[in-house]
């Protein structure tokens, strides 16, 4: 910490944290967490290291991610070159490999891993594992890319009274055994949704949601599920942001109090959403 802080002024700090401390200890907060947020290896850290933190004054975190960004690296690498169908994916047999390869292995171990070497008690599960996320094929143009038609939750809950930080990494199954890509801004809401999170957090690249794109300062602190889809209409929400949206309005349907969407970019973002008066990014909320 910055050492103009005086012991007072630290002390203060937390003291104003602790009606937000008390309003979360022992709730579950979901925080998606992926692609191009993961890029930075330091913010990478002080994420971890913000979830250790809420995990330690009681918050059930778990923690749903993807890891786009990696998928394609190591596409490039074996020769592979990516196909794109409306933004979507396209996952032959072959990438499905790739993809369950890096998501359930590199990626989940290595958030796994920070965890565990920040002072957390993490644990990392598929959505493969004890079938938490069964799906069928979303549109045969687009291959192993899953649409999720049930969710068991009991693995995640197994874990969260065990006291662990569930790590989920968005691979599904179906009853054949075929795995399937599973968008991961989706797998967080259903999980959260069967979870019935007091919150869930979309870690990603930009502020929230802005009146206009290209201007941080327009952005919209408070939406409601109505005013959602009429900034839709008027074509505010549009492009990569209509998908993100809609995984909000899914997850606030599911039974989740509010979801936030926020840069996860910014060092400590997390914290300053849960535990100031501030917050962070757009909160999207039931009407």
């Amino acid at each position: 910490m910055d050492n103009h802080f005086s012991n007072a002024q630290r002390a203060q700090v937390l003291t104003e944290a602790l009606p937000h401390i008390k309003r979360y200890t022992g709730k579950i907060v979901v925080v998606k967490y992926g692609g191009n947020a993961m890029i930075n290896e330091q913010i990478k850290e002080q994420v971890m290291e913000d979830i250790v933190l809420l995990w330690l004054i009681g918050v059930k975190i778990v923690l749903v991610h993807g890891g786009g960004p990696e998928i394609s690296e190591i596409m490039a690498k074996l020769g592979k070159k990516p196909v794109f169908v409306d933004g979507l994916r396209v996952t032959d047999k072959e990438t499905v490999d790739i993809v369950q390869m890096v998501l359930a292995g590199k990626v989940n171990k290595t958030l796994v891993n920070l965890l565990e070497m920040t002072g957390g008690k993490a644990m990392g599960i598929s959505g493969m594992d004890g079938r938490l996320i069964e799906a069928k094929i979303k549109d045969e143009r687009l291959g192993y890319v899953g649409e999720i038609t049930k969710v068991h939750i009991r693995p995640v809950v197994d874990l969260l009274e065990k006291g662990y930080i569930p790590v989920i990494s968005t691979v599904g199954c179906d009853r054949d055994g075929n795995a399937y890509n599973i968008n991961g801004d989706t797998a967080a809401a259903y999980i959260a949704g069967a979870l019935g999170a007091e919150r869930l957090i979309m870690m990603t690249d930009i502020a929230g949601l802005l009146r206009d794109k290209d201007d941080p300062s327009t952005l919209i602190p408070n939406v409601t599920v109505s005013e959602a889809h009429k900034l839709r209409e008027e074509g505010v929400i549009s492009g990569g942001m209509i998908p993100k949206v809609d995984c909000c309005v899914e997850a606030i349907q599911k039974g989740v109090k509010n979801v936030i969407i926020m840069d996860g970019r910014v060092p400590h973002s997390i914290l300053m959403e849960l535990l100031t008066d501030e917050g962070a990014g757009t909160m999207v909320t039931g009407d």
